[in-house]
């Protein structure tokens, strides 16, 4: 394991993106069996009041001794007292990550990519369509627009996952429901006892919402067999590519644009993204 004292801090100034703030997690939190959110702040006070991100960017944490991996920032930059990661035991990285506790030192190379563009979003419905880990850059844009609520119309969110268990960020649920002018369509997979909301796969749920698409802008994030399918439905209620926007968080690794392990067609996910508009990604479809 490094000494944590001898590893540099990562300052502005530095304008190295291949280092690494130290950083100190704060809170740890078990969101569902195989998911876990972080809480981190940078150990360099004046970088960590500094630090700004918007709306769907992402970040690399690293376990030192083990390796980095990309995650979306999925708290909003409306609140600045801690960085928040969400992550998804799957892998190397994924599952030190999980073995860490509150008071751990990790690194954090961030942010990276670009963003959604909530301000073309202004005056307008917004639909969310989220599965499963998918929640978190969802939940990164709508907070920010909780906290702006004034300046957005209706907001539905549809959230699936396989199972009641599975569902991230359920402790925040209902205090989303609370918002003016909010609805929220919860689903699962299949019947689980005790479940009163819709049973179904997100695609067909959404068909059956049957949202219309004027002056509406669709995001979906979550697997991509669920995104391929959810844009195949919003394209069966008349959402124009436009309309539709998607995050991809696909094999990136350096996340600066030189690997090239995260291309789709002539796009990097790490440079080009992680926020693509349907329009975009159209033709693209089968590779993601």
């Amino acid at each position: 394991m490094a000494d944590i004292a001898k590893i540099p801090v990562y300052t502005p100034d530095m304008a190295n993106p291949y280092m690494p703030y130290v950083a100190t997690l704060k809170e740890v939190i078990r969101e569902t069996p195989n998911i876990m959110t972080f809480r981190v702040v940078l150990d360099d006070a004046e970088a960590m009041k500094n630090f700004r991100h918007e709306p769907g960017q992402v970040g690399q944490l690293s376990v030192y001794g083990v390796g980095e991996a990309t995650f979306v920032i999925n708290s909003p930059p409306t609140r600045r007292e801690f960085i928040q990661f969400s992550v998804m035991r799957a892998g190397e990285v994924t599952s030190a990550l999980h073995k860490l506790k509150a008071g751990d030192k990790v690194g954090v190379r961030a942010p990276l990519g670009n963003n959604f563009d909530y301000n073309a979003m202004k005056g307008k419905d917004i639909l969310f369509v989220g599965g499963g880990i998918g929640m978190a850059p969802l939940r990164t844009l709508l907070l920010y627009m909780f906290d702006k609520r004034d300046d957005y119309g209706k907001i539905t969110l549809l959230y699936g996952a396989r199972s009641p268990e599975d569902m991230a960020f359920a402790y925040e649920i209902e205090e989303w429901r609370k918002m003016k002018n909010t609805e929220v369509v919860l689903t699962i997979d299949r019947e689980a006892e005790g479940w009163k909301e819709r049973v179904g796969l997100i695609p067909n749920v959404l068909l059956d919402m049957n949202p219309s698409p004027k002056d509406t802008v669709a995001i979906t994030c979550g697997p991509p067999i669920m995104i391929k399918f959810a844009l195949q439905a919003l394209d069966k209620l008349k959402f124009k590519p436009e309309q539709i926007v998607t995050t991809l968080e696909r094999r990136m690794k350096c996340g600066v644009g030189i690997c090239g392990r995260c291309n789709i067609g002539d796009k990097y996910v790490c440079v080009d993204g992680p926020v693509f508009t349907y329009a975009e990604l159209r033709g693209m479809v089968d590779e993601l």
